[in-house]
Order: structure tokens, then sequence, then C-alpha cells
């Protein structure tokens, strides 16, 4: 485990972060199906397991840094780190660099309806 600067410490293996964001997948398409949503129109709103795990990996990041949003220039280095850290989530990662609205796109709650 190395300690970049920047990063919170290696908290688990890709493996063992896959695994939980699959689990997180899964629970949030059961909520939508709950909800009553067709499958058919949110599904390509969904991260992947491995966008999730970057999602997730960034988040502790926010919240070492105090719980503050980082500004959008502060995200895309924070994201050319992880795939620096996490190199088998590159192509994740390089997915998601200039995209302005990361933000749990896929989130009902969060993302705006008709938009």
């Amino acid at each position: 485990m190395s300690d970049s600067p920047g990063l919170p410490r290696r908290r688990a293996s890709v493996e063992v972060l896959r695994a939980e964001a699959t689990d997180e997948l899964a629970a949030l398409i059961d909520e939508r199906l709950r909800a009553g949503e067709d499958p058919w129109e949110f599904m390509e709103d969904l991260p992947s397991v491995d966008e999730l795990v970057v999602f997730t990996l960034r988040a502790e990041h926010i919240e070492a840094d105090g719980g503050l949003r980082p500004t959008a220039s502060r995200n895309q280095r924070l994201l050319r780190l992880i795939a620096q850290e996490y190199p088998e989530l590159s192509k994740a990662v390089w997915r998601l660099v200039g995209q302005e609205n990361t933000h749990r796109r896929w989130d009902a709650v969060v993302r705006v309806i008709g938009g």
C-alpha cells in the first residue's frame, strides 16, 4: 500500500471494492424497480461497477478533506490520482474525467427530472 498525497490511505483491494460496489448497484436497481420505474429507462443512467468504486474512493477523499466538495479542477486532479493509485480503475476514471455532473447522476433524488 502506497500513500499518495491527496488520497486517503487504501482501505481494501480493488476486488473487495468491486464486490461492495456490485452489492450497492444491486440495491440501486432494486430501489428503482420497487419505485415502479422501467428498467429500460434507467439502466443506462446507472454507473458501472468500476465507476461506482471510483465514486466511493472520491467520496472518501471528500470526507477526509472535511466534507468540502472539490472544485472542478480539484475533482479532475483527484480522479487522476485515483487512476494512478488504482491502475485497474483507469478506464472508469478516464470515462469520468471531463464530465461536469458526476455527482450521483443516477440517483432519482439528485437527477433532474425531464432535463
